[in-house]
Order: C-alpha cells, then structure tokens, then sequence
C-alpha cells in the first residue's frame, strides 16, 4: 500500500515549466552572450550549483558561482512569488491522498525560497511535510539522493512510495532505483513516449483524481 508521495515541483505541481524552458538563454543574455542552441535543454536537467559551474566553464563567466547563482534565482523569482499557478487539480488530488493517510513532501531542483513562496500562495503548502531540493543534497535527479533522502524522511520503504514527475530523465532514476513511478504530462516536456516508459501510472491531467487514488491504493496493496 502506498504509505509516502514525493512529488516535483515545476510542471508537476505548478504550472510553471515554461519559467525554465528559456532560463538557459534567458539568463546569459543579460550577461551581453549569445547562448548556444541546445543550452536550454542542458540548463534543464542541472541543479542550480551545476549551471553556475556549466556557465563558468562553458561560457567563461567571470562572475563568483554564488553571483550566478543569485543571478539566475533573480531572473524567477518574480514568477514564484507572484504568478505561477498550482495545476489544474492537483489540490484534489493531494487532498485525496492526504486523507487516505499518505506522507507527502517535494523533491525539485528550484530553490527552496522560492519554492516556499509558490506553496504558500497557492495553498499547497499545507499538504508536504518537508522540501527537499537538489542544492541541499547536492546532487541532480539524474541520480537518486534526493529520492532516498525525501523517503527516509517520510519513513516509507522505496516500494510503498510514489514519485511524481514530468521529466523522463527524473522518473527512470526514479524506477531504476525501486520507486513506483507517476509520470504527469506536461506541454513543455516533448518526449512523452520516454516519459511513458518510465510511468508505472501516466497521468494526462488531474481531473480523474478521485480515481486515480483509489487505483493505486488498491494495486499496491
């Protein structure tokens, strides 16, 4: 039976991939560079230390990676604090989990400030016990560390823990390292047969959330 769900942030629990989409570019403009074309689908898939060094060492900034740093977060954080809306449905879907008693935290690549910010206006902050980012683990989702870290803390065994994600990359570290897996479309993610792959559940939207719920409850048991 699922006893813990750790959830992602941005194009899972928010509607709020498109921030990120352009995040690459976007950012080393400002700086006065013309950015390469695969740079958004690199910045994409790195935790937030790991830009800072990719710009560094990639594109020669001069800036101190805790500069970068702050630079980037600058460039978003609008968007947390005052814009970025939760999901359709995903209030349901967490209330309905709540309520059948499973432990709930976040497991994202975004800062936690900025995360906290975003929770809490929309509401959602109510229903996670805990944020867990890469920066504090120190390590991306193309390993597992930020899974294992968030189902310690909710003491839940890997095969009675859900993790929700929209990026194909994530959900198969995820499955390769013994989670139940929830793969949740998103427009902005273009691969969606690799993320189907890696989904034990696949989910187009949250409107049959009520459903949902009650399938995974009852083919886990």
């Amino acid at each position: 039976m699922i006893k813990g769900a750790i959830f992602d942030l941005d194009g899972t629990l928010l509607d709020s991939m498109h921030i990120w989409s352009t995040m690459g570019e976007k950012y080393i403009r400002t700086l006065g560079i013309e950015p390469a074309a695969d740079i958004n689908e690199r910045f994409r898939n790195l935790t937030l230390y790991e830009a800072a060094c990719f710009y560094r060492d990639e594109y020669k900034v001069r800036l101190s990676i805790k500069e970068i740093m702050d630079g980037i977060n600058k460039e978003a954080e609008n968007y947390y604090f005052n814009s970025v809306p939760a999901k359709e449905g995903i209030d349901h879907l967490l209330d309905l989990l709540d309520k059948a008693g499973v432990k709930m935290c976040v497991a994202t690549a975004t800062d936690r400030y900025q995360v906290e910010a975003a929770l809490k206006r929309t509401g959602l902050d109510k229903f996670f016990l805990d944020i867990f980012t890469c920066t504090q683990v120190g390590s991306g989702k193309d390993k597992p560390f930020i899974y294992r870290r968030a189902s310690e803390f909710l003491k839940t065994n890997k095969s009675e823990t859900v993790v929700f994600e929209d990026s194909p990359m994530a959900l198969r570290t995820a499955k390769n390292d013994g989670y139940i897996t929830v793969g949740i479309f998103d427009k902005h993610t273009s691969d969606q047969s690799a993320l189907k792959k890696m989904s034990d559940y696949y989910l187009k939207n949250y409107s049959n959330a009520a459903g949902f719920v009650k399938k995974i409850m009852e083919e886990t048991i």
